[in-house]
């Protein structure tokens, strides 16, 4: 394993991408590995990528048609592709005496680029183009469930785009079983255990991308995303019982009729 990636330079571009549910990380052979967990392997002429098992992969100094080409080299492994992925762009700058940090700017400082940083940096970047793409989804259903409250509050019943909804709603829902089972956002990352001196550059980078706020927000929203199913499907379900209901009385009335009929005008 090298000790370092790019030694000889101070400013490293990255790039995360969120390209799908799910990456098979372990039959990927098209390139050296150099680390894993995460997996860190070779990448175009002098750079390396990261790839995640949740469908993310980070891009360390590729060129433009060296990224078209690893990315379609990674297609046949991975599952449930996103037509128009999720990215996240940033600049790497290298200062051997510096502080490890967030710029103003969105840059991320660095002492050295051992391959350790690489993958702590590429943890918190997939984690944070996995949470937009997600944020995205969500903000979505929030924009239809706007409609169906205010047709609540003014009607007391739901309109005819509820089931349609209701899919949506199901589809965002799968959202969290995949942060919590597949992401795990909220976890450290393994690697954290052999080097315990980067915990702080770690913690610096996650609390400057907000993960722990952004995915704390996802959940609330989830949450009541929930409960808005659980009150439409209520209502669908008590509309259902109501139409019921009458269509009992309707059989009810015409057997009567029926049964006068033949008392007192067939005869």
């Amino acid at each position: 394993m090298p000790e370092s990636f790019f030694p000889s330079q101070s400013r490293i571009q990255a790039r995360a991408l969120f390209v799908g549910e799910r990456i098979d990380v372990r039959a990927f052979e098209g390139a050296e590995r150099v680390a894993e967990s995460p997996l860190l392997v070779r990448a175009g002429s002098r750079g390396c990528a990261a790839l995640f098992r949740y469908g993310a992969v980070v891009l360390f100094e590729m060129q433009p048609l060296e990224q078209v080409s690893f990315l379609g080299q990674l297609a046949p492994l991975v599952s449930g592709a996103i037509a128009q992925p999720e990215s996240e762009d940033v600049e790497l700058t290298v200062s051997a005496g510096g502080d490890e940090r967030v710029d103003p700017s969105g840059g991320i400082s660095l002492t050295d680029t051992s391959v350790e940083r690489l993958q702590l940096v590429a943890e918190v970047l997939a984690k944070s183009v996995v949470l937009a793409h997600y944020e995205r989804q969500v903000a979505k259903v929030f924009d239809s469930i706007e409609p169906l409250a205010a047709g609540l509050r003014q009607a007391g019943r739901v309109g005819s785009q509820a089931r349609e909804l209701l899919r949506q709603i199901g589809d965002v829902l799968m959202v969290e079983h995949k942060m919590v089972g597949r992401v795990e956002v909220a976890e450290k990352p393994d690697l954290l255990w052999d080097h315990p001196l980067l915990e702080r550059f770690y913690a610096r980078l996650v609390d400057e991308y907000e993960l722990t706020e952004r995915h704390r927000a996802l959940d609330q929203k989830l949450e009541l995303i929930a409960r808005t199913a659980e009150t439409v499907l209520d209502l669908l379900q008590h509309r259902r019982s109501l139409r019921v209901e009458w269509y009992i009385v309707i059989l009810i009335v015409v057997e009567i009729f029926l049964s006068l009929y033949e008392l007192f005008i067939a005869r």
